[in-house]
């Protein structure tokens, strides 16, 4: 059965930490490696970083790791958009390996 993958993005890099520890910690998930996205209108944004953290699990453990995630994320600095992919494929895979955070 293939695994399925939750995605959260947040603003700021504190904000990824604690939604990560808290899907973590709610549910049997591991993660993938945290993505950056610089937005568009940064100078409008009290934090001009948008993290996109990701986990890997059964639908289940992935729905409640994205939901646990949503709710301390919102706690620290807010939540941009989240999405659960329910079956991943092959294909997928190698982008969920890319990141941002080793460029300059």
């Amino acid at each position: 059965m293939k695994e399925s993958t939750g995605i959260v993005e947040v603003y700021g890099l504190v904000a990824g930490f604690v939604a990560l520890d808290a899907g973590c910690k709610a549910a049997n998930v591991t993660a993938e490696t945290f993505d950056k996205n610089k937005p568009g209108n940064p100078d409008g944004l009290d934090v001009p970083l948008i993290v996109a953290v990701k986990f890997r699990g059964s639908i289940t453990n992935v729905e409640a790791a994205v939901e646990a995630a949503k709710a301390a994320a919102q706690k620290v600095s807010g939540v941009v958009t989240s999405h659960i992919l329910t079956s991943t494929e092959p294909d997928t895979e190698p982008m969920l390996k890319l990141n941002a955070f080793d460029k300059n």
